[in-house]
């Protein structure tokens, strides 16, 4: 079973959604259309490949973890989209896969090993084509004042290894300069959009289960006792069983140069 086998039910539905302003500002600065081809590598449920999906013509997703590839399945039939799903790693996919206008990555990029990952994107991005390293969390400049608290509770009830590797892959996501430096790529603009909701206090909490560090597969026996912590953090900040939560999408565009 992989790291995020026991997260896959849940993942689609209580990770920070990325809003239909954030498609559409990212589609309109890359230029996409019908005629356009994308691929979503570490797709994960398909939230890239099916947002980006009416924007463009050939979409295709990858993914290592088939629970995952099951949950992008059963999503691209309820939206009616057809996309093409690959079991499998970015840096081990087929020569002859062909190139994309757009190759985007969530929050996958850290799993990836550099040297063969960037060896493999140089050949699936099209000649004008561009990558975008897409991320949607909760805001943290303090407009979300329960958010220190929500990561404390997650940080000592992870495994202490494993919580060190989810920092890492933060510092990753965003020290993309250097994840690219020696190659023919390099990141320029980056497209922006907050925007906030209403989230139910329970499933707040039980968004801490789609992260591998607080994986129901990482806590074992102590699942219930960390969502009651986060449950009783997160009380004082409902409002009839709903939390307020600000949100920061990106995409970072890294283009040839």
């Amino acid at each position: 079973m992989g790291r995020f086998a026991s997260t896959a039910s849940l993942y689609e539905y209580l990770r920070p959604p990325y809003p239909a302003e954030f498609f559409r500002s990212v589609a309109h600065r890359l230029g996409l259309t019908r005629q356009s081809s994308l691929i979503d590598l570490g797709t994960g449920p398909g939230l890239l490949a099916l947002g980006f999906g009416p924007y463009v013509g050939r979409v295709v997703g990858v993914d290592p973890e088939p629970a995952m590839l099951d949950s992008a399945r059963l999503a691209a039939s309820r939206a009616g989209r057809h996309v093409t799903l690959i079991d499998g790693k970015a840096e081990t996919l087929a020569a002859d896969i062909g190139s994309f206008d757009i190759v985007t990555i969530g929050r996958a990029l850290h799993w990836m090993d550099r040297e063969p990952t960037l060896a493999r994107l140089d050949q699936l991005v099209a000649h004008d084509g561009a990558i975008a390293i897409c991320a949607s969390f909760s805001a943290a400049d303090g407009s979300n004042p329960w958010l220190d608290g929500y990561n404390e509770i997650r940080r000592r009830w992870s495994p202490a290894k494993l919580w060190e590797e989810a920092g890492r892959g933060t510092r990753t996501h965003r020290d993309l300069p250097t994840f690219f430096r020696g190659s023919s790529f390099q990141p320029t603009e980056l497209v922006t959009v907050e925007t906030s909701h209403l989230v139910g206090l329970h499933d707040l909490a039980k968004r801490t289960l789609t992260y591998s560090s607080s994986s129901p597969e990482a806590l074992g026996e102590n699942v219930d006792e960390m969502l009651r912590d986060v449950g009783q953090h997160l009380a004082p900040f409902s409002r009839d069983g709903g939390i307020a939560e600000t949100i920061v999408s990106t995409a970072q565009i890294v283009k040839r140069y």
